[in-house]
Formats: C-alpha cells, structure tokens, sequence
C-alpha cells in the first residue's frame, strides 16, 4: 500500500489530469497511476463522439504507464465529482497489468475522504485461470 505522501502525489496528479478531460456528457474523470518503481502516470477520460470508442481515464493512465516502460501498476487514485470506482472494462485492465492487490483510491472531491480498495474487492470473480501475457524485451 503506498504511503500517505505517495497517495497525495497520485492524488494530485490525478486532479491535475481531470481538468484535460475531453467529453461530450458531463462526467470529467482523472486517473494517476504508479509502477513497480515509483514511476507515476496519468490519464483522463477522452470521448468521441461515437461513445463507444471513449478513453476511460483509468485506461488511458494505464497505457501511458506501459508506452512509459512500465510493467506492473501498484496503485491507481481515480477522481470524479460523480465519485465511483472504476467500470468492470477498467478493472479487466487494472488486474491485466496490476493484479488483484493493485491498490484503488478513489475520491470525488479534492479535500474529500478517499475510499481505499484493493482489485480483488471491487472485482472478486476475476477469472483465477487467466494470466497476463507479458514480453520481457
């Protein structure tokens, strides 16, 4: 679990990345990411006017931890003034590259409580038999 000063800097990352957010509704989402080595990354949601190719916010962090060399996320802090975890899409994504122990924040206004998870909590049948596929180049 990252440290209290680890989750403010996701927190603010994440903050910082909602305001990017491009929508066509109403619902701007910011979403900090950090890798095995500390590394943190972000995303926010990007949506098209087909709604069914828009960006999640958690994804978008997710793919810029891995186009940014990372290889495992260890946490990810996701904002939203609606303040909800992240979809079932999202969570196939968090256990793809994090795992069930990825931790989850999630908070809906800036100096509002944090909610803390775990992938495993928010997602509990994942199927155990599927593993991720990994390159090591």
């Amino acid at each position: 679990m990252p440290t209290p000063s680890v989750q403010d800097k996701l927190a603010t990352q994440a903050w910082h990345s909602k305001r990017n957010a491009l929508i066509y509704g109403t619902t701007t989402v910011g979403c900090a990411v950090m890798d095995e080595s500390g590394h943190i990354y972000s995303g926010c949601n990007v949506e098209h006017r087909f709604r069914s190719h828009d960006i999640h916010a958690e994804t978008n962090a997710l793919g810029s931890m891995v186009a940014g060399g990372g290889k495992m996320a260890v946490a990810l802090f996701v904002v939203s003034p609606r303040g909800w975890a992240p979809c079932g899409s999202c969570l196939d994504w968090i256990f793809e590259l994090g795992g069930e122990d990825c931790a989850i924040f999630t908070q809906s206004a800036i100096d509002g409580p944090v909610a803390t998870y775990r992938a495993v909590d928010l997602l509990p049948y994942f199927p155990e038999h599927t593993k991720p596929r990994r390159t090591t180049s």
